[in-house]
């Protein structure tokens, strides 16, 4: 995309922003990496409704010097560590009002679909105690395990390698946060078997191994094997399938062969209709539990070789599997 092209489609972000209420007056900001070397971002004190061409700055990444006489938005350092980071091509960052509301008063968000479980997962929540981001490096961190950080009492930032994925994503959590407000009108204790099996503390004392070893995922096996929500929904949905995990990095691949639950057999190809695979930063997150594989692969943090729509029906059991995998200690 030419220069001309990418303040286009900034100046496009802006308007969908303003008309969907995510940012209001002059509040919010965007950015889009030009090159290797240089970012776009909006001008201090614009309003991203109303955005002009000449409202954007062209900034050297390497100092964040700005190519024009504008001041680039007071959020430029947190927008250059993103560049800086992570594989990201776009930041979006406003302040949508029922995020904002509702983070203001909890910690975490209740999720009332299998959408917000999937695309969004858990998302981070970071403290702030000033109205710029001065402290960048958690939201830097939570970005690494999440496209989508609320900054509380301020904001949200989303990353994406285009605007229309940072920007569903911020869609969806404002839509998921109101579901969430009218779902606890009806029942404030709202609870479900997902839930419940999710946030069981197996608390077991395994002994740690090197991640992605033999004897890491044996021991993966061993519990999701013993694992009787995993038997039990395995055996309803006919969970029958073979799904392969692979290290970008070594090319080391597992293949969990299940028949109705439970893993009769553990290859080490990736002969399977499904192969999850990500680069080692990822999978660490996964196995410490911070990153959900689900959100990771429709984030694209994780790639997946097959249709997600046809694993998505194995979801129950599958999330189930995900949160074993924290169970297992690694190095």
């Amino acid at each position: 995309m030419s220069e001309q092209e990418l303040r286009s489609e900034i100046i496009r972000v802006g308007k969908r922003l303003y008309t969907t209420g995510l940012a209001v007056a002059k509040s919010g900001n965007l950015s889009a990496k030009l090159d290797a070397e240089n970012i776009l971002i909006t001008a201090s004190g614009t309003a991203l409704g109303q955005l002009k061409e000449n409202d954007i700055v062209k900034v050297r990444l390497a100092d964040g010097k700005a190519e024009s006489s504008l001041i680039p938005s007071s959020e430029l350092p947190l927008h250059s560590l993103v560049y800086k980071n992570l594989p990201a091509k776009v930041v979006v960052h406003c302040h949508p009002p029922l995020i904002n509301g509702y983070f203001a008063v909890a910690k975490t968000l209740k999720a009332m679909s299998f959408e917000t479980k999937f695309y969004l997962g858990e998302v981070p929540v970071i403290p702030q105690q000033t109205p710029t981001v001065t402290d960048p490096a958690p939201v830097i961190a939570a970005l690494k395990t999440n496209n989508l950080v609320v900054l509380k009492n301020h904001g949200t930032v989303a990353i994406a390698n285009k605007f229309e994925d940072a920007l569903n994503i911020t869609e969806a959590l404002e839509e998921a946060v109101k579901s969430a407000a009218v779902g606890r009108l009806f029942d404030k204790d709202i609870l479900d078997e997902l839930d419940t099996a999710l946030k069981d503390d197996l608390r077991r004392n395994d002994p740690v191994y090197k991640m992605f070893s033999y004897e890491h995922i044996k021991a993966i096996v061993d519990l999701v094997n013993k694992d009787e929500f995993i038997s039990r929904k395995g055996k309803e949905l006919d969970l029958t399938v073979k799904l392969a995990i692979k290290l970008d990095d070594s090319g080391e691949v597992f293949k969990f062969n299940f028949e109705k639950g439970k893993i009769v057999k553990l290859d080490t190809d990736s002969d399977a209709p499904f192969v999850i695979s990500a680069p080692a930063g990822v999978w660490e997150q996964v196995f410490l539990g911070k990153l959900d594989s689900f959100v990771a692969v429709t984030q694209g943090k994780m790639k997946l070789s097959g249709q997600l729509g046809q694993l998505s029906k194995w979801y129950v059991p599958f999330s189930r599997l995900f949160a074993i995998f924290k169970e297992v200690k690694i190095k």
